[in-house]
Order: structure tokens, then sequence, then C-alpha cells
């Protein structure tokens, strides 16, 4: 790891650990300025069509007072179908000269490509003023998380990471907050990804790059490798320099209810396990364990993280059974369990001791839809559960479970300081560094 600063890098080191003031206070998404009147077209410009961004594409654009103003993709294959859906509207390769362009017609963008882009994306469309909606993770590293969080809070503008399944969390929230289970310390997640490689060795041949992909552009702020398909559509995930492997791509959904329900911010620990440890590839499994410190009067918590063909231990099932596709979560109370599978309902264990159980009235706010509440806030209309004050923390705490794993070794973590004391080498992996041309 360099020891050497430059300047340039103490100014934003310093500008990101004032964090800490961030820290301290929460800016309030109803202080964000709304693009315009709830009677108007919410302007919307795609960073990013094809894939995952024609979902989210399609989804923004089916709310009522949405207009699709601009396109940018750097694969005209890939975006072949949102092309041929808006024939009249502008189109780009390269996100930054779209808003340059175009900024005047945008009120708001959808930031849905690999990871690494993401903080570039959204960060200059923020500090244009714009509303974001980016999908997860928020970021590749700790540091974008944070940055990405204090630009939004700076600039005042609305904001959501692509976490869908937000809004299914809400009954399970309302049945801790009960005390149906006790208070909860101990949680268990697990997920049936990869579904990509992972543990792999890096390429050794030199295919061409397709007519209708710009690599250069694809990389953006990675720094240089030639192309070849094994790092691209969909198959990123599983590379550092791209992804963030299983656990980013699922852990912002699934750690979700933890981190909504239990009011989790930080891990003050993490460590982590799995095979094998290669510097440019996610492992084919890990197992990770974070350490969360009380909050109030509820306790201290352990969450654990299951991947790549790794399960949950039977003895937190009570009984329930489960395989290697199961996607979900067990909370451990002091007084029993909920169960949860991904977008399901909460089930209390064990089953006899809750079979005259009567779950609370439900009492907290149901959201009109995780695409159409972001765009309604964006005109005015109320707020996003997953802006970028709540995403970039949980983000954040998840990541760390990645840095973990690369340096080998259980991690302490000062959120003030954004650092793991005594463990210097976890700096190269919780901050960004981007190729000449590239920035926040």
């Amino acid at each position: 790891m360099r020891d050497d600063i430059t300047r340039r890098e103490l100014i934003e080191r310093t500008a990101l650990a004032a964090g800490l003031a961030a820290l301290g206070g929460v800016w309030s998404e109803s202080q964000a300025r709304a693009s315009q009147s709830p009677n108007e077209e919410l302007a919307v410009a795609s960073i990013a069509c094809g894939g995952m961004g024609w979902s989210d594409l399609r989804s923004i654009a089916a709310c009522p007072g949405v207009r699709i103003v601009a396109l940018c993709d750097v694969d005209d294959a890939r975006a072949a179908e949102a092309y041929q859906q808006y024939p009249d509207v502008p189109k780009y390769k390269d996100f930054r000269r779209m808003l340059d362009k175009e900024g005047k017609r945008i009120d708001a963008v959808h930031v849905s490509t690999p990871d690494h882009v993401h903080a570039v994306a959204a960060s200059m469309a923020m500090k244009m003023g714009k509303h974001v909606y980016c999908q997860k993770p928020l970021t590749r590293t700790v540091s974008e998380a944070r940055s990405l969080m204090l630009t939004a809070r700076r600039m005042k503008v609305v904001t959501q990471m692509g976490t869908q399944g937000h809004p299914s969390y809400t009954r399970l929230v309302e049945v801790i907050e009960s005390g149906a289970i006790g208070p909860v310390r101990e949680v268990h997640v697990m997920t049936d990804r990869p579904i990509w490689p992972q543990g792999m060795d890096l390429p050794t041949d030199n295919p061409p790059v397709p007519a209708s992909l710009d690599w250069d552009l694809w990389l953006g702020p990675a720094r240089f490798r030639p192309y070849h398909p094994a790092y691209t559509h969909f198959v990123w995930r599983g590379w550092w320099d791209f992804g963030t492997g299983a656990l980013g791509d699922m852990a912002c959904h699934l750690m979700d209810g933890a981190f909504w329900a239990l009011k989790l911010q930080y891990p003050t620990a993490v460590e982590a396990e799995g095979e094998p440890r290669l510097p440019h590839a996610a492992p084919k499994w890990s197992i990770i364990r974070y350490e969360f410190p009380a909050r109030g009067d509820m306790p201290p918590v352990k969450l654990t993280w299951y991947d790549g063909g790794k399960m949950i231990p039977e003895e937190v099932l009570e009984g329930e059974k489960i395989d290697k596709g199961f996607n979900g979560s067990v909370f451990v109370g002091d007084r029993g369990k909920i169960f949860m599978g991904h977008g399901g309902e909460p089930k209390l264990l064990p089953e006899a001791r809750f079979k005259d159980y009567e779950p609370p009235a439900p009492y907290l706010p149901r959201s009109p839809g995780h695409y159409q509440e972001w765009v309604n806030a964006c005109r005015g209309n109320g707020t996003t559960a997953s802006n970028f004050d709540y995403a970039a923390p949980m983000t954040e705490s998840i990541l760390l479970g990645n840095v973990a794993f690369r340096v080998g070794q259980k991690i302490t973590y000062d959120a003030k300081r954004m650092s793991c004391p005594g463990c210097r080498e976890a700096d190269r992996y919780i901050r960004h560094s981007y190729r000449r041309g590239w920035k926040l």
C-alpha cells in the first residue's frame, strides 16, 4: 500500500471524514428541492438503459407524470430495446456529455450501470442539482458511499437506492417493534448467490471489442485492461475492479430488513472467511460476521452472512426447511425468532409458542411503490425510504465485509474516521481511486 498521499487526496479524505459532521446530523429528505410542482412532468434521463437499466427505465417511465428526455448507454446492442422504444429521444454513450448537453432539460436521472460507475455518475448528476435513483449496491467502495451521502445532503436532492423490496419489510419492522420476540441480538442472512463466476482466473485471450460497445467508456473510472466478454454484462459482478461479489449484489436487499427494524448503522468489527482469496476476483463462497453496537436501549447485534452454498445453521432454523436456493433471514430475539424469505411474510418461531400470537395493527405508512415513491418525492410529494441517508450507511457497512475478506483478518471500524485501526492495508479497499479523467 502507498504511504505517500498527495495534497488533493488529503483534501478529499478530510472532506469525507467530515462525514463526522454527517454522522452527527441527519438531513431530512423533506428538505429536498422539488424539481417542479406536482402538476408538472418529471424529465428523466437514463444512465445505462440496457439490462437492469431497461427494467429501471420501464418502471420509472410507467409512473404517472414522467417524461423520458435522454438515454445513455455504452453498448448500442444492449440498449436496442430502449432506443427503439424512444426513437426521438437524444442518445449518448458518455453520460458526462449527456449531462453537459441536456442538463437544462433534465430533472432527474436513474443510474443502472455496473457498480464501478455508480458513484461517478450519481455524483455528477447530484452536483448539477438532479434527483438520483441509483441501483444497488449504492457504490463499489466504502468511501464512495460516504461521499454520495454527503453530496446528496449538500445538494438537497431526492435520492433512492434500488432496493425494490424495501416496502416488503414493513410488516417485519412492525412485528419486531411490537416486541413479539423481545430484544434481537442475532441475525442470520443467506443468499443463493453467486450465480455468475467468482474465484476465477484472469482470461488470457484477446477477442475483439464488439462494434456496438465503447470499451473505454464501459471501463469508466476503473484502471484500463484489454476487453474480454468475461468482464462485461452480468458477469462483471465477480471482478473486484467492477463489482462487489455476491455480498454487494444481494446484501442490500437481504440485510435491508435488519438495518431498518433494528436501526443499525455502522459495525464496530467485521470478520470474513471464504475461498479462494484472489486479488482480482470475489470468492466462490463466504461467511461474514458483523458486530453492531448497542443503539439506545437496543442491545448489540451479531449479524452473520452466508453465500456460495453456505447455509444458515439448522439449530437456528427451529425446524424450518431451506435449501441452497434460499434467500432470506432469521432474527433471533430473547423470546423467539422470526424467519423470513426474501419478499415474504415474517413467520414467528417456534410455531407452537406463537400459535395464538396476534400481530399489531398496521401503523407504518405503506409505499405507493418503490419507483413511484421516488417520482412522487421528486415532484414534491412525500419522501423516499431508501434515500442515501439510509442507503449509504447500509452500503458502507455491507462493503466492509469485502474489506475484511480482502485483508484476511478481523477488522475494527472507526466510522467517524472511516478507517480500520491497526490495519493500514484496509485503507486501499476502503478508499476509491480512479484513472485519469474520472472523479467524484
